[in-house]
């Protein structure tokens, strides 16, 4: 069977569109759009060999003194170290911190709303909430910019429903009405569909914040929420961010088929490039001869052999005769009809194919509607931080903000990507994005993070039945995290035009970023390497750094007291762990007590 036009005329236009790529036009022919498509034609893609300018490497080595608690606190009252060393010990209270939900809800009983509000904020409110509402965030956010410390700005207001509550919405919200009408849906992967049993996704997760779809309205509503969070970086502070979550801006049954979408394009092409014997190569070598591809669609039945030859041949193929993984993921790039993107290859019938039999009207404007919102956000000009999610979602989160970055990139990084380095694909993925916008000449933007759902998604990969995602262990992780920030580093040297969030709280991260950063050459004051923490912790890592010149954020949430006591549960949790394991905070924060009331600060305030 061949693929027809109306089936295959998607892939035809747009690989036409692609494969202009390394073509040898006038720059006024190359700047016109073509099929619909915008091309962007570059020529080959060399790897700088990283020549030191003189200048460079006159730069003298940076070196941050982390056990320096004058520096590391002297933006904090002795009332606030107080309270830090009040809250992290109470964290490592195991009974507090496992019943913590249900001693603040007796404790509001007992005290009354009011008092109940005033001793929060005196511990963990006051600890890691920056306040009620973007006004009253201003006053901490102006005196962490007077101590070199910026904001990335997170409303961190979140539903307080039960698990059963949880596990209706996200069954309702990632089932479609094909799927409900009966159980024989082509060509689903259980990955990329919805289980009841980890329909709670707030389950083992502890430093994300989750979103559960209602409706539409209460979509817009967060929007509305994160525009209002953007306004407010961009007036509390001149060079703030602010972070959003995909699954917070429509129905995510979208996010859940687009990514099994994307994935199954990634698999044809691998199935591609092992019948051209390249299986073994990296990712980015992996390069499908054309004469060869054609052979293999000719074979497995996809497209008669004229049809072939024209898809693939002329002046719009160019010099190269190859494709990689690049211009291949490109061919998905048609939004006009939102659902004419989710089309799979079926290699048993050498047809693209619906990934569902049919679509109503409704899911269509409700993906639609997605895209919009996120367009919406990213129009406002404040720099962005699109947080990542688990992998059934990621691939849709990461091309959609792919696509914000080839649009609001082009003059500097706006819109940033997360990549979670437990993943074992998080380098492909990092090194990928990086050759694109190298291509295509745009802004690449990213936070690294070491990952917030590893048990969870641990769990579900092993009861399901798939790969395991995450990496084999923290080393494995840290491994990871270091390769993927080395890449990006590399990137800033060379080209200058990639920006880089150390999200971390690992003090060895840090350092191995100082290390990197000191052998290239790159300097604190090109603002091109961020640090960023969250509020209430490491600020023995964060003030330091802030101080030395580096740009460095805290994520600061903020909302009302009873609207974010999920937030704080969390917290409690996540410090648990974090002061267990180390009790370096605790001993710099009682070190610099003494050191204050044996010098005769006994009521000392920061002055800025």
């Amino acid at each position: 069977a061949c693929l027809n036009h109306t089936n295959f005329g998607h892939f035809k236009t747009v690989l036409k569109c692609r494969s202009a790529v390394a073509s040898t036009k006038t720059q006024e022919e190359k700047e016109q759009p073509m099929g619909g498509c915008a091309v962007v034609e570059t020529g080959p893609v060399e790897f700088c060999q990283k020549p030191k300018s003189d200048a460079k490497t006159r730069l003298s080595k940076i070196h941050i003194d982390f056990d320096n608690t004058e520096e590391a606190y002297k933006s904090k009252a002795n009332m606030e170290l107080l309270r830090s060393l009040l809250v992290f010990k109470l964290c490592t209270i195991d009974l507090l911190v496992d019943k913590n939900r249900e001693l603040m809800e007796l404790s509001k009983k007992l005290l009354g709303q009011w008092m109940f509000e005033k001793i929060m904020k005196m511990t963990f409110y006051g600890q890691f909430v920056a306040g009620e509402d973007h006004n009253s965030i201003k006053p901490l956010i102006q005196k962490n910019q007077a101590f070199g410390v910026g904001a990335v700005l997170d409303y961190s207001v979140e539903e307080d429903l039960t698990q059963e509550e949880a596990e209706k919405k996200e069954m309702d919200s990632c089932v479609s009405e094909a799927e409900k009408e009966g159980p024989d849906v082509i060509h689903r992967e259980k990955k990329y569909k919805a289980h009841r049993q980890f329909g709670d996704r707030r389950g083992g997760v502890i430093s994300a914040r989750t979103y559960f779809y209602a409706d539409e309205a209460k979509c817009d509503k967060q929007m509305e929420t994160f525009i209002n969070c953007i306004k407010a970086s961009g007036g509390a502070s001149a060079d703030g961010f602010s972070a959003i979550k995909m699954t917070a801006l429509g129905r995510p049954q979208f996010l859940l088929q687009f990514s099994e979408v994307l994935v199954k394009w990634r698999q044809f092409f691998n199935f591609l490039a092992a019948l051209q014997g390249k299986s073994e190569m990296m990712i980015l070598d992996q390069k499908l001869e054309l004469e060869q591809l054609e052979a293999s669609m000719i074979k497995l039945g996809v497209g008669a052999k004229n049809d072939i030859a024209n898809w693939f041949s002329g002046e719009k193929l160019g010099l190269s005769g190859t494709i990689d993984l690049l211009d291949w993921n490109s061919l998905i790039n048609d939004t006009t009809k939102i659902s004419s993107l989710l089309m799979v290859p079926n290699l048993e019938t050498g047809q693209l194919e619906p990934l569902l039999k049919k679509f109503t009207a409704e899911e269509e404007r409700q993906m639609k509607r997605m895209l919009q919102r996120v367009d919406v956000l990213a129009k406002n000009g404040v720099r962005l931080m699109v947080d990542a999610e688990q992998t059934y979602f990621q691939p849709a989160i990461s091309r959609l903000t792919l696509e914000m970055q080839r649009k609001f990139n082009r003059e500097k990084p706006i819109i940033f990507n997360t990549f979670q380095c437990y993943l074992k694909e998080a380098y492909d993925n990092v090194s990928l994005d990086i050759e694109l916008s190298r291509r295509e000449g745009w802004y690449f933007g990213a936070k690294l993070v070491r990952g917030a759902y590893m048990y969870q998604e641990r769990a579900r990969a092993k009861e399901i039945g798939y790969e395991d995602p995450i990496n084999p262990d923290y080393e494995a992780t840290n491994r990871m995290y270091h390769k993927c920030l080395e890449y990006v580093l590399e990137e800033i040297e060379c080209n200058g035009k990639a920006n880089v969030m150390v999200a971390s709280h690992n003090e060895d991260t840090v350092k191995f970023t100082l290390e990197k950063m000191n052998e290239m050459g790159l300097s604190p004051s090109e603002n091109k390497v961020y640090f960023g923490q969250l509020l209430g912790m490491c600020d023995q890592i964060s003030f330091p750094l802030g101080q030395a010149g580096f740009p460095v954020y805290k994520y600061v949430p903020y909302g009302p007291v009873n609207e974010v006591i999920p937030y704080l549960s969390r917290r409690a949790q996540e410090n648990r762990g974090f002061m267990k394991g180390s009790q370096r905070e605790r001993s710099l924060l009682w070190k610099e007590l003494r050191r204050r009331l044996m010098g005769g600060q006994i009521f000392y305030t920061p002055v800025y």
